[in-house]
């Protein structure tokens, strides 16, 4: 399978989302092609970075709106969870779940961008928030009741649970 490649329709107009994504897209790129040697570390680095990736979104979620039990915020949790999973099998010699667990993170993380960060990127920029310093300009358009879902109109509180059979080996 070839890797996922950064591409415009993957851009959501929020630079610092936007920036994150594309090393998110360069190292998930980097362990599909890494040799065997170079695997475990490249994975490792991909961990960490969607580590802190998620928890930068997740504090945006919380500053604006969105509840601690959102789909989204637990779609993370879950990708983290098979994501350390996957480290844990690495070290274990078992380098193809890796591969795998690479491949189909190529697959849902478009779909990803495209519903559930496109939904938090419009509500950032309808609500003022400026990532950089957290600062929300315009108060008023915060959402009087906590955001549940995901924020967009098709999401389910279920949505999560997919990820579990689309990233898992």
């Amino acid at each position: 399978m070839p890797a996922l490649q950064w591409t415009d329709s993957l851009a959501l107009g929020l630079s610092e989302m936007d920036t994150t994504h594309q090393e998110f897209v360069a190292l998930l790129a980097q362990v599909v092609h890494a040799p065997d040697d170079a695997l475990l570390p490249l994975w490792r680095d991909l961990v960490a970075h969607t580590d802190d990736h998620f928890a930068r979104e997740d504090r945006w979620m919380q500053s604006t709106g969105f509840a601690a039990s959102n789909c989204h915020t637990s779609q993370h949790r879950v990708v983290l969870q098979v994501l350390r999973e996957g480290d844990k099998r690495g070290s274990a010699g078992e380098l193809a779940v890796v591969r795998q667990m690479a491949d189909e993170l190529g697959t849902w993380f478009p779909m990803h961008a495209q519903a559930m960060d496109a939904a938090l990127a419009l509500h950032l920029r309808n609500v003022g928030f400026d990532p950089v310093t957290g600062q929300v300009t315009l108060p008023r358009a915060l959402p009087s009741e906590v955001i549940q879902g995901c924020g967009g109109a098709t999401c389910s509180t279920g949505a999560a649970a997919t990820v579990d059979t689309a990233v898992a080996a």
